[in-house]
C-alpha cells in the first residue's frame, strides 16, 4: 500500500539541497547523491544519510551550531503523530531536507525536515499473524540509502526497495522460509551495489545467515549461513567451506539439530571502506541453554561472535567468539563502530563493541585479532576478564545446567547493553553506550515442559517459572531497586570509564554526539536530556511525555540545524518486565515524532491522566493447584508477549484488565481459537487444553487481584502522607 503527498514539494526538496558533500563524486541531488563515496564520511553534517550516520557508524556530527553554551535554548520546532503504539527504535534518516523513518510493522514515511509536513508512507501490509514470530515488538529499525531508492526489511522477512521520491514500491523479494518463524527488525546497509540483510528468530527456532541482494533488481547474490547445517550437508553458499571446520565445535547431538542453532543476525551490519570488509555481529543460540542446545559441548560456531566477510562475495574472513558456547542470551548483534586510534603509541584501526554479555571488546579490525576486553558496567559476574587467548575466564556456577543450580547472572539476557546504538566522539576519543544494570536468575529446566521444543512461544531451556519474583512487596521492590541504566563515557585507549549518568530504569534511548561538544540520549521515563560530552555534566532536559528507545540524529537546513527523535513504550524490557506496572503503565505509549531547534516554540499536547485506569479484576476462586499451574503455562506461552506481571508492558493487551478474565468460554476461544489471530494472538491448541487455558486464566485473574490490593495500598500510604 503506498500513498504520497505533495510530490512537487518533493521535487522541489530534492532539487534544492542543502546538504550536497562537497566531497562526494556524486552530483546528482537529493536521495540519488547517496552512494559509497558519501557513505565513506557521511557528508559535511548537512545530511543524515544512514542510520548511524555513515559506513563507520560512529554517530558523530560534524555540527556545532546547537552546542554546550546554546543547547539550552532548544524547543520544538515540529512534531508528528505516528500511527502504530509500539516501540519506535528507527533513528530518522535526512537528505536534502527530506526525513525518512520507518516504524512499527516495517512502515515507512517521508517528511519535509524543514516543517514536518507528509510527503507520502509506505505499508507493505505485515500480516499481523507475524507478531507471535517476533521476539520482542513488531519493531524495525530504519532504512537504508542509495542511489536514490530506499531500503527496508519488513517483519515477515521481505527486503523491499522503494523510490524515494515518491514511495513508490520498486521490487520486493522474499528473504526467509516463511515456513519458520524468521522475521527482520533490523536496518539493511548497501556496499557496492549491494543490499545486505539478515534476520531474527534464534528464541523461537531458525539458524541465521545474512544474505546480499542486487540493488538494482533484488536478485540473491551470496548468503553466509553463520552456523553449521544440522544435516551435515553443504547449503551451496558463501559459507561452505569455513562450516566445515565451525561443525566441530558443535555435538552430533541436542536440540540444534530441530531448532537450526540460532545465530541470528539481527542488527550489526558494518562495512568498513578502507579495508574493504564486512562485520556482521551474530545472535545467541537456539536454545539458550547449551546444555540442552549442544550436550553443552563446544564453542557453537560462530554463536556469539564478530565476523569479518568480502562484501562482494560473502567469503569468510576472520571471526572473534565473544562468548564461545554462550548459554545467557548473550548475543554479539548490538551496534559496532569503526575507528582509527592510538594504542601504545602506534595508529591502530580498530572495531570497538559493547555487546550483551558486559565487556568493551577493542579489536583489531585488520586481523581480528584481539585488543582489549574490560567490563563496562560493574558487577560483571559470569566471567572476571579474557585471557591471552582471547577467550573468557568464566565463573563455574554462571554453566546452570552443569551445576544443576540457579545462577544469578549480571548481566541478564536484555544485556548489559543491547540494540539501542551507542556513538564515538573523535573529539574526546569517549565511546558513549546505553547501558543497563539487570540481572537475572537462570534456572535448569524445573520439568519436561520446560526443556522440550515447544512451536509456540520462546524455546530457551530455562525455568523461567521459579525466576519469578515471590508476591513479597519488600522483596519485589528490593529487587526492582536493583535495576537501573546508566549512560557509560568509556575510554577505549585508558580501558576505563571517563564519566558515568545513573538511571532509574535500564532501557533508555540510543546515543548522538555532535561536534558541539554535547552527547545527547532519550530516556525510558520520558525525557531527552544533553550533557557535556567531555564530563557528563547534564547541561538541559525536556519532558517529552513518553519514552525515547531509538538515537536521535541531527541535520542542517537553510542553515538551520535541527535534532530528531521518536517517543514511545515497547521491546524487550518493557514488555518483559510488566511485574513493576500497577496499571497500564507508568509512562504513555505516545507514538510521536519531535524535531527541536534552537528557539523552537512547538507545544506537545497534554499527556494522557494514567491515573484513571482501575483495574475491577473478577474474584479470585482457583485453587491453589490451578494457580500453580496456571503461573507456570502462564511463563512458558505468554509471558514473552505479555510479560511477567501480565500487563503487556503499554504495547501489548493487559491481561489482567481483559473482558474475558469473568467468562471461562469467551477466554477459551481467544487462547484456543484463531479469534484474535488478525491482531498477532496465536492459536494455542498445539500445547493447551481447555482446563490448562483456565488454569492461566485462574492465574492472571489472582495475580490482578494481587496488584489492585498493592495499588490500593499504595494510595492508602500516599493519602496518609499527604495528610
Amino acid at each position: 500500500m503506498r500513498t504520497w503527498i505533495g510530490l512537487a514539494l518533493a521535487l522541489g526538496i530534492a532539487a534544492c539541497s542543502s546538504g550536497n558533500n562537497p566531497g562526494s563524486s556524486s552530483t546528482a541531488q537529493g536521495a540519488a547523491k547517496i552512494d559509497g563515496d558519501y557513505l565513506s564520511t557521511g557528508g559535511d553534517g548537512s545530511d543524515w544519510p544512514a542510520v548511524n550516520y555513515s559506513y563507520a557508524e560512529q554517530r558523530f556530527s560534524p555540527l556545532q551550531q546547537v552546542n554546550r553554551d546554546n543547547v539550552g535554548q532548544l524547543g520544538i520546532a515540529w512534531y508528528a503523530e505516528l500511527p502504530d503504539a509500539r516501540a519506535q527504535e528507527a533513528t530518522p534518516v535526512v537528505v536534502d531536507g527530506v526525513m525518512y523513518i520507518t516504524g512499527p510493522w516495517s512502515k515507512v514515511f517521508a517528511y519535509d525536515a524543514r516543517n514536518g509536513e507528509p510527503l507520502w508512507s509506505f505499508d507493505p501490509d505485515v500480516p499481523r499473524s507475524t507478531l507471535p514470530d517476533a521476539c520482542c515488538d513488531a519493531v524495525n529499525r530504519g532504512i537504508a540509502v542509495w542511489r536514490g531508492k530506499l531500503y527496508v526489511g519488513t517483519l515477515d522477512g521481505r527486503l523491499i526497495a522503494l523510490d524515494a521520491i515518491t514511495g513508490a514500491q520498486l521490487w520486493s523479494t522474499q528473504t526467509t522460509d516463511q515456513d519458520r518463524p524468521y522475521t527482520i527488525t533490523g536496518a539493511p546497509r548497501v556496499v557496492n551495489n549491494h543490499v545486505i540483510i539478515g534476520n531474527g528468530g534464534a528464541e523461537f527456532g531458525v539458524r541465521g545467515y545474512v544474505s546480499a541482494y542486487d540493488a538494482n533488481t533484488g536478485a540473491l547474490e551470496w548468503r553466509f549461513y553463520t552456523v553449521p547445517n544440522p544435516s551435515g550437508a553443504a547449503d551451496n553458499a558463501a559459507s561452505d567451506e569455513v562450516m566445515r571446520t565451525a561443525r566441530r565445535t558443535w555435538s552430533d547431538e541436542g536440540q540444534w539439530h530441530e531448532t537450526g542453532g540460532g545465530g541470528t543476525v539481527w542488527d550489526a551490519i558494518v562495512y568498513d571502506h578502507e579495508l574493504d570488509q564486512l562485520y556482521i555481529g551474530v545472535g545467541n543460540g537456539s536454545p539458550w541453554n547449551h546444555g540442552l542446545r549442544s550436550n553443552g559441548q563446544g564453542d557453537n560456531l560462530f554463536l556469539s561472535s564478530i565476523v569479518a566477510l568480502d562484501p562482494d562475495t560473502g567469503e569468510y574472513l576472520w571471526h572473534y567468539q565473544e562468548t564461545p558456547g554462550e548459554t545467557w542470551d548473550y548475543t554479539a548483534t548490538q551496534p559496532i563502530i569503526l575507528a582509527d586510534v592510538e594504542i601504545d603509541g602506534r595508529p591502530r584501526k580498530v572495531l570497538m563493541h559493547a555487546p550483551k554479555n558486559g565487556f568493551f571488546f577493542v579489536i583489531d579490525r585488520e586481523t581480528g585479532s584481539l585488543i582489549s576486553a574490560d567490563a563496562f558496567v560493574e558487577g560483571i559476574n559470569w566471567a572476571t576478564g579474557y585471557d591471552d587467548q582471547g577467550r573468557p575466564i568464566e565463573n563455574e556456577a554462571a554453566r546452570f545446567y552443569r551445576t544443576g543450580e540457579p545462577f544469578i547472572a549480571s548481566p541478564g539476557p536484555i544485556g548489559a547493553h543491547n540494540w539501542q546504538p551507542m556513538a564515538f566522539s573523535p573529539q574526546t576519543g569517549l565511546v558513549y553506550i546505553p547501558a543497563n544494570i539487570a540481572p537475572q536468575i537462570y534456572i535448569p529446566p524445573g520439568d519436561e515442559e520446560q526443556a522440550q521444543l515447544s512451536p509456540v512461544g520462546f524455546n530457551t531451556g530455562t525455568n523461567l517459572f521459579d525466576a519469578f519474583l515471590p508476591r513479597d512487596e519488600a522483596t519485589l521492590q528490593a529487587a526492582m531497586a536493583s535495576l537501573r541504566g546508566q549512560l557509560v563515557a568509556w575510554d577505549p585507549v585508558a580501558r576505563e570509564a571517563r564519566w558515568r549518568v545513573d538511571y532509574p530504569t535500564p532501557w533508555n534511548g540510543g546515543i548522538l554526539t555532535t561536534a558541539g561538544g554535547l552527547v545527547l540520549q532519550g530516556t525510558a521515563t520520558g525525557e531527552f536530556k544533553a550533557y557535556d560530552a567531555a564530563t557528563g555534566e547534564e547541561l538541559w532536559s525536556m519532558d517529552v511525555q513518553s519514552g525515547v528507545l531509538a538515537g536521535a540524529s541531527t541535520y542542517l537546513v537553510d542553515g538551520e540545524q535541527y535534532i530528531a527523535f521518536t517517543t514511545s513504550r515497547g521491546g524487550a524490557y518493557t514488555i518483559t518486565a510488566g511485574q513493576s506496572d500497577m496499571t497500564a503503565g507508568q509512562v504513555p505509549n505516545i507514538p510521536r515524532l519531535i524535531v527541536l531547534r534552537i528557539g523552537g516554540t512547538g507545544v506537545l499536547p497534554d499527556a494522557p491522566d494514567l491515573s484513571a485506569v482501575q483495574l475491577n479484576p473478577p474474584e479470585a476462586t482457583g485453587t491453589p493447584e490451578q494457580l500453580v499451574q496456571g503461573e507456570r503455562l502462564y511463563t512458558r506461552y505468554c509471558m514473552i508477549c505479555h510479560g511477567e506481571g501480565a500487563g503487556g508492558g503499554g504495547v501489548n493487551p493487559d491481561l489482567r484488565f481483559s473482558g474475558a478474565l469473568g467468562d471461562a468460554a469467551a477466554w477459551r476461544a481467544l487462547v484456543l481459537g484463531e479469534t484474535l489471530r488478525a491482531n498477532g494472538m496465536p492459536d494455542f491448541s498445539d500445547v493447551l487444553n481447555p482446563a490448562r487455558a483456565d488454569a492461566i486464566r485462574h492465574y492472571v485473574i489472582d495475580k490482578a487481584n494481587w496488584d489492585l490490593a498493592r495499588l490500593r495500598a499504595r494510595r492508602e500510604e500516599e493519602a496518609d502522607n499527604d495528610s
